[in-house]
């Protein structure tokens, strides 16, 4: 392949190249880019891996399937090797199916960078050359309808949207509450562009004065949005909740009915310890984390009563157990993840179900046909779980109103809190201790990123950490320590006025989507004439 001769040298080089080298580089890009999630959090990775992704489109465009599914293998391999660490946790299937499983997701997966580089590839191509511009345009537009597509098709998994890595930047991750986590990652393109501009414009000795203005400006931005974010306050009657994480492991929670005992004990002696520091502060609430008392609270009176021992008048306790759905001759048909209410009385106030289930983790998909292939579901137990019907808004006693949410439900942009139901701050328990290093900490700031697009504070538990407070504006204001146990009693910030991703959801970065793409066919027909 041979580019005109007016092509920049360094667009002419990758031109020449063989196909496969530029594969190669597509998937380097990938992998750099996947660095600028947690735990790495080398944020500026993202738009340098995504500009190099730009320049092997620009010089071949029509390669733009290949390319982007290189570039997503590579991303999402390197991105979501924690799902391996899961494997080891259970003995149904041997560990290195963890491995294929994350080849086979970052595959499918891959698929959605693989469609955005083909259609901005094909559409900057339609006259001849691209340019670099129209072809970021393009590009970003196309990534933002992708990313909201994985977050819906086959139950969606949006889990790490490229604008993640702009929580790194301090200021630029809170146009999220206008753009959304999605807008966030057109952005990233955008400074992509910006920045592959310049490596071809030094490449061909000329002034990249317009790309050099953009990063100016969008670093000045950064700093005004820091500087102008208004510290998170608690008013006078703000309500303490203590945030209790209690260390327990997933290797020793499994163990049997012994390990589903020593994780209500656990939690417990770390509910006491943390209740002993601060005497004379009763709580409005206590929270545990997810499937704490794995066991039907409906049932099991007693246990409520020992439960409702631990807590001082007037204190609810919000933790997660799994509910029973018993067919009519009492057996056990199904199961529900669920987040309950418990009064310092033993009763039951409320029970969220977790609506959002996570394929292969709390239900076997195709059972009749995965079963008798040796697959099995992660969580242990041959009995699948059942979904709730969606976001709830709690209204409980002494309480401000709350959003349950469970696990990964919080990973799904404008589907954490009830249309028309605006609480004053959302509540997400997680067992994530199954996640390896890497996992719970971009877990932790795809809560971030939900705080930030409502406006909302966020209280977010796990067995092992991250736990703690994230402010309206995705302010990490208090975070435990990771591995082990440990307690936070903390003041609930008051809530933002709605932002408008709360009010518009995912139409705002769709709708910007197509105004980029729009913007990029009018300067291909400005360049045509």
């Amino acid at each position: 392949m041979h580019a005109p001769a007016s092509a920049p040298p360094f667009l002419s080089a990758l031109a020449c190249a063989p196909a496969r080298r530029r594969d190669l580089a597509a998937a380097a890009a990938g992998a750099a880019s996947a660095l600028a999630f947690e735990p790495w959090a080398l944020w500026p990775l993202a738009p340098l891996g995504l500009g190099l992704l730009l320049l092997l489109l620009a010089a071949a465009p029509r390669a733009g399937f290949r390319l982007g599914l290189a570039f997503g293998l590579a991303h999402f391999a390197l991105g979501l090797s924690w799902i391996a660490t899961a494997f080891t946790f259970q003995t149904a299937m041997p560990a290195w199916m963890g491995w294929l499983a994350v080849f086979a997701l970052a595959l499918f997966l891959a698929l959605y960078p693989a469609l955005a580089a083909f259609a901005a590839g094909r559409l900057a191509a339609l006259g001849g050359r691209p340019g670099l511009l129209p072809l970021a345009l393009f590009l970003a537009g196309f990534w933002v309808w992708a990313e909201v597509l994985r977050g819906l098709f086959l139950t969606g998994f949006p889990w790490n949207p490229l604008g993640a890595a702009l929580l790194g930047t301090g200021g630029l991750a809170r146009l999220a509450a206008i753009l959304g986590a999605n807008g966030l990652s057109a952005l990233v393109v955008l400074v992509a562009g910006a920045l592959a501009a310049i490596a071809c414009r030094l490449g061909g000795r000329m002034r990249p004065t317009g790309p050099l203005l953009l990063l100016a400006g969008l670093a000045l931005l950064d700093a005004a949005l820091r500087l102008a974010a208004p510290e998170p306050v608690a008013g006078t009657a703000a309500p303490r909740i203590l945030l209790v994480q209690p260390g327990t492991g997933i290797a020793e929670k499994h163990d049997g009915l012994e390990g589903a005992l020593l994780s209500v004990r656990e939690a417990a002696e770390e509910t006491r310890r943390a209740l002993a520091r601060h005497p004379g502060a009763a709580p409005s609430a206590i929270i545990w984390p997810e499937a704490t008392v794995p066991f039907p609270l409906e049932e099991l009176p007693d246990l409520r009563r020992e439960l409702a021992g631990l807590l001082p008048p007037g204190t609810l306790l919000l933790t997660g157990g799994n509910a029973l759905e018993r067919d009519a001759d009492g057996r056990v048909r199904a199961a529900r993840n669920s987040l309950y209410a418990l009064s310092a009385a033993g009763a039951i106030l409320a029970r969220y179900d977790k609506a959002h289930l996570v394929p292969g983790g709390e239900y076997l998909p195709l059972r009749p046909v995965t079963e008798p292939l040796g697959l099995a579901r992660l969580v242990p137990g041959t009995v699948d779980f059942l979904p709730g019907p969606g976001p709830v808004t709690w209204r409980l006693p002494g309480l401000p109103p709350l959003a349950p949410n469970i696990c990964y439900e919080i990973i799904f942009p404008g589907r954490v809190v009830a249309p028309g139901l605006r609480p004053a701050a959302i509540v997400t328990v997680s067992n994530d201790a199954w996640f390896g290093p890497s996992g719970p900490p971009q877990h932790h700031a795809q809560a971030q990123l939900r705080a930030i697009e409502e406006g909302l504070p966020v209280l977010r538990v796990t067995p092992t950490g991250l736990s703690g407070l994230i402010g309206p504006g995705g302010e990490r204001l208090v975070t435990l320590p990771r591995g082990g146990a440990a307690s936070a009693l903390v003041a609930l910030p008051e809530p933002r006025p709605p932002t408008p991703f709360a009010r518009l959801g995912l139409a705002l970065p769709s709708g910007a989507a197509g105004l980029l793409v729009a913007a990029g066919l009018a300067l291909g027909v400005a360049r045509r004439t």
